[in-house]
C-alpha cells in the first residue's frame, strides 16, 4: 500500500495536517473560561457545525475498514445500520427538547433529573468503563491498522501518532476544538471518498455494469427469517434498538447537539447530520462492491474484504487525490477518537468529580477535564498491546457488545420520556437487570464450545445475537413498566418538563417556535431517501 503514495500525496497529507493544526490552534487561543466553554463549546454552535460534528464522530475505523469490507463480502444486511438517518431525526425532534429543557451536560445527569442520583451514578460509571474497554481501544487499534496500511508505517508508529496528535488538541481546546476540526474533517472525507466512488464507478463501467458483474441479487439486504445470520425481522428490531441507544441516548453523539445555541439550531444540526449519514453507503459500501467487481474481472487483487478499500484507492486514484483520500480516512479516525476522549472527560468531570466535590471552582473543573482527557489518552495507549493480543474473534465480540448494552438503556430513556408514570425504581432495576443479562450472555457466548448443545445455558450463549437482543429489549420494557407500576409514581414536580404530558403551555409554545415548515420538509426528505435505499437494495 505504501508504494502507491507518491511525493504529491505526501504534500497533500502534510497540507491537510497543517490546516487541521491551524484550526485547532485558533480554537485553543480562544481560551476556555468555564465548564460550559470546555465541554459544550459555550453552547454557542450553529447547525452546520453541529451536524458535521455528529457525522464525523460517527465515521470511524469500522466504516473505513468494515463497511467497504461489507460491500466486498456477502454481508449486505449490515447496511441497515448505515440507514439510521431517520433515527438521528428522532434525536432532534423527540429527545433533544427534553435534554435542552433540563439544561444538562451529560446523559447520566438527565437520568438524575428524571429519576434519581443512583440512576446517574450507574450510567456514569458504566458508560466510562464501556468507553475505555470498547470505543477507545477499538478505535485506536483499528486506527493504527488503517494508518499503518495507508502510509506504509509500523502499526505502533501509526497508532501512537494518531493518539498523541488527537489527544493534544482535544486536551487543550476541549469541545470547541473537537467540533470545529470535525467540520473540516467532514469536508475532506466527503471530497476524498466521494472522488473514489465516482472514479471507481467509471473504472468498472458504470452502475449498470457493476450490477451485472456482481449480479443484482448481491444487492439484496433482506434475508428470510430462516437465515442463520441476518433474519430480516430481528435485524430491523435490534438495529433500531441499538440505533436509538447510540444516536439518541449516548453521550458520545448527544453531546454534539447540546453545544447548539438553541433548540432550533440543535434540531437543524440533527437534520443536517441525517443528510450526511446517508452518504456512507456511497462513500464506503459502494467502493467495496466496486472493488469486488474489479477483482471478479481480474483487474484487481486482494486477499481479504478489509483490503478492498485501500486496493481500490491504489488502482483508480491519481497522485494527489490518493493523498486527499488518505487524509480523509485519517480525519475520520481522528474525529471519532477526539469525540471519545472528550466524552470520557465530560462524564468523569461532570458526573463523578463534580458530584463528589460540588464546590469546585469552574476553572479547576476545566483543569480536571484536561487531566481526565490526558488520562484517557494514556489508558488508550496502554490498552493497545492488550488489543493486539486479543484474537480477532474477541474483537468481533467487542463490536457486537453494543447489542447487549443498548436494550436496557434504550428502554429506560424511551419509556422515561414517553410515559410520565415510569419511576426511579423501575429505571434502576432495569439497568441492573440489563447489566446482569449482558454479562451472562457474553460469558456464555465466549464459552459456548465447552457447553453441552441443547442445554439451556448453551442455547442462551448460542442464540443469534439479533434475536437475543430483541428478547432482551422486551424483558427490559417489562421490567421498567412492571416495577414502576408496582411502586409509587414520581411526583409531578420532579418530572415537570422532562416527559410527555408534563409540559406547561409556555414550554409547548417554545417548542413550536423552534421549527418551521422547511425543517419538516427536510426531515421528510431524509426519511424518503432512507425508504428509497431500503427498497432499492432488494435484489
Amino acid at each position: 500500500m505504501s508504494s502507491s503514495l507518491v511525493t504529491l500525496d505526501w504534500i497533500v497529507i502534510a497540507a491537510y495536517f497543517l490546516v487541521l493544526l491551524g484550526v485547532a490552534a485558533w480554537v485553543i487561543l480562544q481560551k476556555n473560561k468555564n465548564t460550559e466553554d470546555y465541554f459544550l463549546a459555550g453552547r454557542n454552535v450553529g447547525w452546520f457545525v453541529v451536524g458535521a460534528s455528529i457525522f464525523a464522530s460517527n465515521i470511524g475505523s469500522e466504516h473505513v475498514v468494515g463497511l467497504a469490507g461489507t460491500g466486498a463480502s456477502d454481508k449486505m444486511p449490515l447496511l441497515i445500520y448505515e440507514l439510521h438517518a431517520w433515527v438521528v431525526l428522532m434525536l432532534g425532534w423527540l429527545f433533544l427538547p427534553f435534554y435542552q429543557r433540563a439544561g444538562v451536560f451529560t446523559m447520566p445527569e438527565f437520568l438524575e433529573k428524571r429519576f434519581s442520583p443512583s440512576a446517574r451514578w450507574f450510567l456514569s460509571i458504566f458508560s466510562l468503563l464501556a468507553y475505555v474497554m470498547t470505543k477507545v481501544s477499538v478505535t485506536i487499534y483499528a486506527g493504527g491498522i488503517v494508518i499503518s496500511t495507508l502510509l506504509g508505517i509500523e502499526f505502533w508508529t501509526g497508532a501512537l501518532a494518531t493518539v498523541i496528535l488527537t489527544g493534544v488538541y482535544t486536551v487543550l481546546g476541549g469541545m470547541r476544538a473537537v467540533v470545529y476540526t470535525e467540520t473540516l474533517q467532514t469536508v475532506v472525507l466527503l471530497l476524498g471518498a466521494g472522488t473514489l466512488t465516482f472514479m471507481g464507478l467509471n473504472a468498472v463501467g458504470g452502475w449498470g455494469e457493476l450490477k451485472t458483474t456482481v449480479s443484482p441479487e448481491y444487492f439484496d439486504m433482506w434475508r428470510p427469517l430462516s437465515d442463520p445470520d441476518f433474519p430480516w425481522f430481528p435485524l430491523v428490531v435490534t438495529s433500531t434498538i441499538v440505533g436509538i441507544w447510540y444516536w439518541c441516548t449516548d453521550q458520545y453523539i448527544v453531546q454534539r447537539t447540546l453545544t447548539a445555541k438553541n433548540l432550533k439550531e440543535g434540531r437543524r444540526g440533527t437534520i443536517w447530520g441525517g443528510f450526511l449519514k446517508l452518504t456512507p453507503v456511497f462513500l464506503f459500501l459502494i467502493p467495496g462492491v466496486i472493488s469486488l467487481a474489479l477483482k471478479m474481472k481480474g483487474e484487481l487483487d486482494w486477499d481479504t474484504p478489509d483490503q478492498a478499500f485501500p486496493a481500490l484507492m491504489s488502482k483508480v486514484l491519481p497522485a494527489g487525490v490518493r493523498g486527499l483520500v488518505a487524509a480523509g480516512l485519517m480525519a475520520a479516525l481522528m474525529s471519532s477518537l477526539a469525540s471519545v476522549f472528550n466524552s470520557c472527560s465530560t462524564l468523569f468531570t461532570v458526573d463523578i468529580y463534580k458530584k463528589l466535590r460540588p464546590d469546585t471552582p469552574e476553572k479547576r473543573l476545566v483543569n480536571i477535564g484536561q487531566i481526565a482527557t490526558g488520562f484517557v489518552v494514556i489508558l488508550g495507549i496502554l490498552w493497545i498491546p492488550v488489543m493486539q493480543n486479543i484474537s480477532g474473534v474477541l474483537y468481533e465480540y467487542l463490536q457486537s457488545v453494543q447489542s447487549y448494552i443498548a436494550p436496557p438503556i434504550t428502554s429506560v430513556f424511551l419509556l422515561g420520556i414517553f410515559w410520565k408514570r415510569i419511576n426511579a425504581r423501575g429505571a434502576i432495576t432495569t439497568l441492573i437487570v440489563g447489566l446482569i443479562i449482558a454479562a451472562v450472555r457474553l460469558i456464555l457466548e465466549l464459552n459456548k464450545d465447552s457447553l453441552t448443545p441443547g442445554t439451556f445455558l448453551h442455547t442462551i450463549g448460542d442464540t443469534n445475537f439479533l434475536i437475543f437482543a430483541a428478547w432482551m429489549f422486551l424483558i427490559s420494557v417489562l421490567v421498567t413498566v412492571g416495577v414502576s407500576l408496582a411502586t409509587p409514581p414520581p411526583s409531578e414536580k420532579q418530572i415537570q418538563g422532562l416527559a410527555f404530558g408534563t409540559l406547561t403551555p409556555e414550554q409547548k409554545a417554545e417548542n413550536k417556535e423552534s421549527y418551521n415548515v422547511w425543517d419538516i420538509v427536510a426531515s421528510l426528505a431524509v426519511v424518503a431517501i432512507v425508504a428509497y435505499i431500503m427498497i432499492s437494495f432488494n435484489g
